[in-house]
């Protein structure tokens, strides 16, 4: 048995590093999360005679019009002089109305995306903004970096992490005093996520089911723009008057791109965007949740059949297609009011929700 990191491991850690401005060697490329790259280490990078290149989501390139031959990312070349806060400039779409024309910008269309492709949903993962700025290695000195191979990372990012069940303990609760919460940790070391358990449902019947992304806005603030925290309590009320029921809380927050980024999109919405599109100038899909997380929780505790509590016909779909049998979608229709009017709407037009 080796005390050296596995690939999961090595993987945490890269995350790690992302976050906090180290780059990582993928293959024979150095990667930067573009968010967190400094000024010292871009003068570094700028003593090597390689070409630096910024990736970003075609979402994002679509914003700036830049082309996209890769399909779902773009490869911009960075210019010799161009500074850090062109960089951000580009990642970063706060100011996009204030300073529309950032180009002409090039980018490439010959050898492989792969590493920009696979960079940027680690990032994801990290909760930054999708972007990494690649360069080959080339001769600088990699010593003391993390290395992953594309391969390990590209395999370690299809699969669902496993999650391990950590501690389960009584909560009595305000809407039951039978109440229990069970912690699982996922095996990278990542976002803990819980499962509050009304009563004592049974495990061969169908379990009243509410999935529940962390909303620390609208749970926690009671924020009016959107409808998380009703939706939340209410759901719970549900389960204390039917006398069971389970409820996840997946730490996905503001669908699964972090807060930071949940308040990029709201100070976007405040310039006059929707969720969807606030979320696709960041470069982010309409919705980046995992929901395979909530049905491993809900097998793990011994369930295979459900009633859904939703507005999500999709939600109902990827329960479904993780082998999970919902035999009833119960609709959950709390919170409406004059600030998340548009919110909802949206929702309902560009995702699908029965409202």
């Amino acid at each position: 048995m080796s005390l050296l990191p596995n690939t999961t491991e090595l993987i945490a850690r890269a995350r790690s590093d992302l976050r906090m401005g180290v780059p990582i060697v993928l293959d024979d490329e150095l990667v930067f999360a573009a968010e967190t790259l400094n000024t010292g280490r871009l003068a570094t990078l700028r003593l090597k005679d390689s070409t630096l290149v910024l990736g970003v989501t075609v979402w994002r390139a679509e914003t700036l019009k830049a082309r996209a031959y890769d399909g779902d990312v773009a490869r911009i070349v960075v210019p010799d002089d161009a500074p850090l806060s062109w960089i951000h400039s580009i990642i970063d779409p706060v100011d996009d109305l204030n300073a529309p024309m950032k180009g002409p910008l090039r980018t490439q269309r010959d050898g492989s995306a792969e590493t920009v492709r696979l960079s940027i949903n680690l990032v994801k993962s990290a909760r930054l903004i999708p972007a990494v700025l690649t360069t080959p290695v080339g001769e600088t000195a990699i010593d003391g970096l993390t290395r992953l191979s594309l391969a390990a990372l590209e395999a370690h990012l299809e699969r669902a992490n496993p999650l391990l069940p950590v501690v389960s303990a009584n909560l009595p609760l305000a809407v039951s005093e039978a109440g229990r919460l069970h912690v699982f940790r996922p095996d990278d070391g990542g976002e803990e996520h819980y499962a509050v358990e009304i009563g004592r449902p049974p495990r061969d019947a169908p379990v009243l089911t509410r999935l529940h992304s962390a909303c620390f806005t609208g749970d926690l603030l009671g924020s009016l723009k959107c409808d998380c925290g009703p939706q939340l309590h209410g759901a719970l009320r549900q389960m204390g008057m039917e006398g069971s029921g389970v409820l996840l809380y997946l730490n996905q927050e503001g669908r699964g791109i972090g807060l930071a980024n949940k308040m990029r999109a709201y100070s976007l919405q405040d310039q006059g965007f929707d969720t969807v599109e606030a979320n696709h100038r960041l470069g982010f899909e309409d919705d980046e949740r995992d929901f395979r997380v909530g049905a491993e929780i809900l097998r793990s505790m011994g369930f295979s059949q459900i009633r859904l509590m939703t507005n999500n016909p999709r939600k109902v779909d990827r329960m479904a297609s993780c082998g999970l049998e919902v035999v009833e979608r119960v609709p959950l229709k709390e919170g409406k009011g004059p600030f998340n009017a548009d919110y909802l709407a949206t929702k309902a037009k560009k995702s699908g929700h029965l409202l």
